[in-house]
């Protein structure tokens, strides 16, 4: 058995963030299923939207985010992430972040933060690193772990499912006591022990065919503390993002909204603009009115995609704000100066979770959830951009002092090595193949951008057959990374379909044609699931 003070499952910035802030007192474990580097924070393009302009204020910055969550904020805690998210981002600056300066005009050469503008902000707020601001991010935090020797990270290691004084049979509440590991290179399944956990695992994009995320996000959090008893809250709120880059070669590539924040506009196959049909902020809507926007024309016209056009702006400008969109969209063959972008929705943040307060702490004593994995309440029905990481560090740091403050009693109580009974190895890897692709592509075309009570009923039906299928083939065979990934999938998928099923009314990110309008009996009301026992 592995000991720590604190385990941390996931390495985006929300985990390294805490790890780095526990370090001091105690032995850290950050386990994470590919490599340090791989999460959806280093995916991130847009930035870190926070209030450090003259021209901006708290106030403006907790009204769009309101507004974008169109009802289901908890106000209180809108405005204490905007609050605090400045003394965090200072904190980021000291450890080596570096974001994007501008010259200030007529200063004889000196700079200011260059800060952007995206959908939904009244004000240019978004602090970023070029477009590649989620990997320089990822970068300084990592190299400021290197350096701290209480902190080890164990790669390609598969977290299964949390170790439970409820599941030990041990009396009294529910307490957290560590997590079954799958060593991937070894095959072996490991116990970690520790008494304080936290999941940072991110999100769950890969449940949907089209997603901007990257392979590692299949809702393993979602589904671990829900199956150790944890409630989970709002998720039939799945934000699409309605610009990630149609191209049959290119894989999961997000096309930022700063693009659009940046002048890009929207216009169909034949090059006719039509955001202006939507919504009076035209190509700057937020996300939820754009991505139906554009499912609504695709449908209409039967188009595969729309085109982003920014092509009307300068080359030299283009090309110096988005340096890694305009790579990349080249190596696909696409000048983005000269030519628009084809572009399609795409499954891209998860705005429900688990459900925690702003200090990350869940229902289940020792288990804390911070990040995109968690439900605050920050977002709502839908996230106002660039609001994600900076609800990861504010979280997190707030998580860590929770703990640090007063930390949990130390439970002596011993743990079983995990059992795999008489499992064999799988016999045919196809039937975790299909059952992956089925449950992408029904999800897809049931409980995507427009929902109806029929699909939701459909997806119900088909879910509940393939989870039987995966059930038994959990129990019958040795575990691995392909067939453990598809029985969380299984698991959200399941979790956002019962969600949407239960909230009669369209609302944010959520839109079902049965229920067209959004019910006020259903502002400020969460869906909250548990399983039952």
């Amino acid at each position: 058995m592995k000991q720590f003070d604190f385990l941390v499952l996931g390495s985006g910035i929300a985990g390294l963030t805490f790890a780095l802030k526990v370090a001091p007192r105690g032995r850290v474990g950050i386990i994470t299923k590919k490599n340090r580097a791989e999460s959806n924070t280093n995916y991130a393009q847009g930035g870190i939207a926070a209030v450090t302009s003259k021209e901006d204020s708290v106030e403006m910055h907790v009204r769009d985010t309101l507004e974008a969550g169109a009802g289901l904020c908890k106000e209180d805690v809108v405005r204490t992430i905007v609050q605090e998210g400045p003394a965090r981002i200072a904190e980021l600056m000291e450890l080596g972040m570096k974001f994007s300066e501008r010259e200030i005009p007529e200063s004889h050469g000196a700079k200011e933060l260059d800060l952007g503008k995206e959908g939904g902000h009244s004000k240019r707020r978004i602090l970023h690193a070029k477009d590649v601001t989620g990997r320089e991010i990822e970068r300084a935090l990592l190299s400021a772990i290197a350096a701290q020797p209480n902190i080890r990270i164990f790669e390609d290691h598969f977290a299964i499912d949390l170790i439970t004084s409820q599941k030990l049979g041990q009396p009294g509440p529910n307490r957290c006591l560590g997590v079954y590991v799958l060593d991937k290179a070894t095959g072996q399944v490991e116990t970690f022990a520790a008494p304080t956990v936290l999941l940072a695992t991110g999100g769950c994009g890969k449940v949907y065919l089209y997603t901007t995320n990257p392979d590692i996000a299949t809702g393993d959090g979602v589904a671990m503390a829900y199956r150790a008893g944890a409630a989970v809250a709002n998720m039939e709120f799945i934000q699409f993002h309605p610009t990630c880059l149609y191209h049959p070669k290119a894989k999961s590539f997000l096309i930022s909204e700063a693009v659009r924040g940046e002048g890009g506009v929207l216009k169909t196959i034949d090059g006719v603009e039509f955001m202006d049909k939507y919504h009076p902020l035209k190509s700057l809507a937020p996300r939820d009115v754009v991505a139906r926007a554009i499912d609504s024309e695709m449908k209409r016209s039967g188009a595969d995609c729309v085109m982003l056009d920014i092509t009307h702006r300068p080359k030299k400008f283009v090309r110096e704000r988005f340096p890694n969109i305009y790579k990349t969209c080249l190596l696909f063959g696409i000048d983005i100066t000269r030519e628009p972008i084809p572009v399609v929705p795409a499954a891209h943040y998860q705005c429900g979770g688990v459900l925690t307060n702003v200090d990350g702490e869940t229902g289940i004593g020792g288990l804390y959830a911070v990040g995109e994995v968690a439900c605050t309440g920050l977002h709502g029905a839908n996230r106002l951009a660039s609001n994600s990481l900076l609800e990861a560090l504010v979280c997190a740091h707030r998580a860590a002092q929770r703990v640090l403050n007063d930390p949990p009693a130390k439970v002596d109580v011993k743990i079983a090595g995990w059992q795999s009974g008489k499992a064999t190895n799988p016999d045919e890897q196809v039937v975790i193949s299909h059952n992956w692709d089925e449950i992408r592509r029904l999800m897809w075309d049931y409980v995507g951008i427009v929902r109806t009570n029929k699909r939701l009923q459909r997806a119900t039906t088909r879910i509940t057959n393939l989870q039987e299928e995966i059930q038994q083939y959990y129990w019958n065979f040795i575990v691995t990374s392909d067939l453990l990934e598809l029985r969380n999938i299984a698991t959200v998928a399941e979790l956002i379909v019962v969600s949407a099923l239960q909230r009669l009314e369209s609302r944010g990110l959520h839109y079902n044609l049965d229920y067209p309008k959004a019910d006020p009996a259903w502002a400020q009301r969460d869906t909250v699931v548990r399983k039952e026992r």
